[in-house]
């Protein structure tokens, strides 16, 4: 076996062995309360796109999609068969709402946006990468706009399907848009700024020394 192809076999080895890390830290945050941010709005704040936005920096658009996936994957789970709640029609049509199960579009919502978090951070830290702000700024506005586009894709569907059922289910005598508005405001900022520093201090560091171990 030539040097070319060790040093291609160390690369599969290395990224099989940090989306498996990135995978295991993301079911924690998923499925216990360490992956969970105290918060205002009726739909807490999450950890759980941090291990996407990490994979995405570090591994690319393909690793970083995969993870997001993963993190619907578990949305999916948890709110089906772990905790099903009041807000579980969300993410699983397999809840029983008002005599009835719930929307085949919970799984857009529980999926799309996840899967975007990854690809939206993944494309715009390479974009920007090469540009003036550096990989360090890249990564802040990459874990930024993936986390948010992750906030704006389930609210947008919830807004979309689930206008009523989602009233209904906060009970609140305001109007959708002033509860979506708060729960960006409340969880969608704080996720967002969350993301971006980890991308920035977590991943770029990662990826550097990745880099440099493979140069």
């Amino acid at each position: 076996m030539n040097q070319k192809q060790t040093k291609k076999d160390s690369r599969s080895l290395l990224a099989f062995i940090q989306f498996s890390v990135l995978l295991a830290i993301e079911i924690i945050f998923c499925f216990t309360p360490l992956g969970t941010l105290p918060a205002l709005g009726p739909l807490s704040a999450t950890l759980s796109h941090v291990p996407v936005i990490v994979t995405a920096v570090v591994m690319g658009a393909k690793w970083g999609s995969a993870m997001g996936f993963a993190f619907g994957a578990c949305s999916f789970i948890y709110w089906t068969f772990v905790a099903p709640g009041a807000f579980s029609f969300i993410y699983t049509p397999f809840y029983d709402l008002d005599g009835g199960f719930g929307n085949p579009a919970s799984l857009l919502i529980c999926f799309v946006p996840r899967i975007l978090v990854g690809l939206v951070a993944a494309l715009l830290f390479k974009k920007l990468s090469s540009t003036k702000i550096g990989e360090r700024g890249s990564a802040l506005v990459a874990g930024a706009c993936g986390s948010l586009a992750n906030t704006v894709l389930v609210l947008g569907g919830i807004l979309v399907f689930f206008s009523s059922e989602y009233m209904a289910a906060v009970g609140a005598q305001k109007t959708i848009y002033a509860i979506l508005g708060l729960t960006v405001l409340t969880n969608g900022i704080p996720e967002a700024v969350i993301g971006a520093l980890v991308a920035a201090f977590v991943a770029v560091p990662v990826k550097r020394a990745v880099s440099k171990h493979f140069s």
